[in-house]
């Protein structure tokens, strides 16, 4: 019972979700019905992720924009000693990654796929969106939607006043240091992250406003990092709020266009119809590494200058090196990046001039082995690729 009355408010909220009239987007409806049970990613058997993570629109709502009018060009690069391009073969094939593609200087310098997938297919992100969405942040402010990121989160969505999120600022959500309590356990089904989009859908409000409601903090405002996936979804619904466009249009704008992406973009939408900010956009293994190449280059002229800079420096740090700006990982040399669960990422090395993008399937959603393997690579390529 309450799986039907779940989907029959997502058809009523999601038939009542607006985009502006001059929005170039597509409003996409899977081809059949995901049982609700089975809408939690989580919890797919390996065949199930490998053939869903290539055709995620099948199976979910969402939004999708056109490729770029103008298409950046990737060009041929110098291929890699053999030592090098060895290590990434070997990565490939037995990591479940779908795909790797490495720039520098904004030449291909390697691209290869597995998995069955090609260079016109469609990967999902997971938590990669939370960089584009930070990007958007980014837009918001230079377009004057957003007055300051010290403003607080309530100016822009005002449901959460007299929630935990009362007194927490845009940059504070940005940096995931609300404070708020949360749980992001991605082998408990119980846990926030993994019950936060099966929330009853409310007229009026996205479902993470709905969610957000209920949680508690454990820290002032500042003072506590805690990696929440809510918190980006918070912050997406955020810009949409302050530029009057969905995510999906707004990225059109501010990334596929000016990134100059080749195939066009998918990003899931919520049970009302809201473009989920913190996951779950679909795009080409090229786009992704045309995202790490915009980024790398300044993102002119979407954001303010030094806006990457400033993202994808340690707001937060973890030590080692490591840390976490707005919504990107922060790693030593100055060196950021995007990372989704199950192997998704985006590695940009200002100093090398380098992009490495790495789309995949990995046998869990995250692990030390998994990550200190790819890291590994990463390394390898790094070293490999001079200054």
């Amino acid at each position: 019972m309450r799986r039907f009355v779940l989907l029959l408010a997502a058809a009523m909220l999601g038939a009542c979700a607006t985009v502006p009239a001059d929005a170039p987007v597509r409003m996409s409806q899977p081809v059949a019905e995901v049982p609700l049970q089975d809408q939690q990613v989580l919890f797919w058997n390996d065949a199930t992720r490998s053939d869903r993570f290539r055709r995620m629109e099948d199976f979910f709502a969402g939004h999708e924009v056109a490729a770029a009018t103008d298409v950046r060009n990737l060009p041929a690069g110098s291929p890699y000693d053999a030592a090098t391009a060895a290590a990434l073969d070997a990565y490939l094939a037995s990591s479940g990654a779908a795909g790797i593609m490495v720039l520098q200087d904004g030449r291909v310098r390697y691209e290869k796929y597995g998995l069955g997938f090609g260079p016109q297919g469609r990967w999902t992100s997971f938590s990669v969106a939370k960089s584009f969405t930070s990007t958007l942040l980014g837009a918001a402010v230079k377009d004057g939607f957003i007055a300051s990121m010290d403003d607080p989160v309530t100016k822009y969505l005002p449901k959460l006043a007299g929630t935990a999120y009362d007194g927490v600022s845009v940059e504070q959500l940005a940096t995931m240091t609300s404070g708020v309590k949360w749980n992001e356990d991605y082998t408990d089904p119980a846990s926030d992250v993994a019950r936060m989009l099966l929330v009853a859908p409310v007229a009026g409000e996205s479902q993470a406003i709905t969610y957000a409601r209920q949680l508690t903090r454990e820290a002032p405002a500042g003072r506590k990092w805690v990696y929440k996936t809510l918190e980006t979804n918070l912050l997406g619904d955020l810009v949409t709020a302050a530029t009057g466009q969905s995510l999906a249009a707004y990225s059109k704008k501010k990334i596929v266009d000016p990134a100059g992406f080749a195939g066009p973009l998918f990003w899931m939408t919520d049970l009302t119809g809201n473009n989920i900010g913190g996951c779950c956009l679909s795009i080409r293994l090229s786009d992704y590494a045309r995202m790490g190449q915009f980024a790398l280059e300044g993102g002119q002229s979407a954001v303010p200058v030094g806006w990457f800079a400033s993202a994808g420096a340690p707001q937060v740090e973890f030590g080692d090196g490591n840390g976490y700006g707005f919504q990107w990982w922060t790693y030593p040399g100055a060196s950021f990046g995007a990372q989704g669960i199950f192997g998704q990422s985006i590695t940009i090395v200002p100093d090398r001039r380098l992009v490495i993008a790495i789309v995949s399937n990995w046998p869990a959603a995250t692990g030390k082995p998994l990550s200190a393997s790819r890291r590994a690579l990463l390394d390898q390529v790094i070293a490999a690729s001079g200054r």
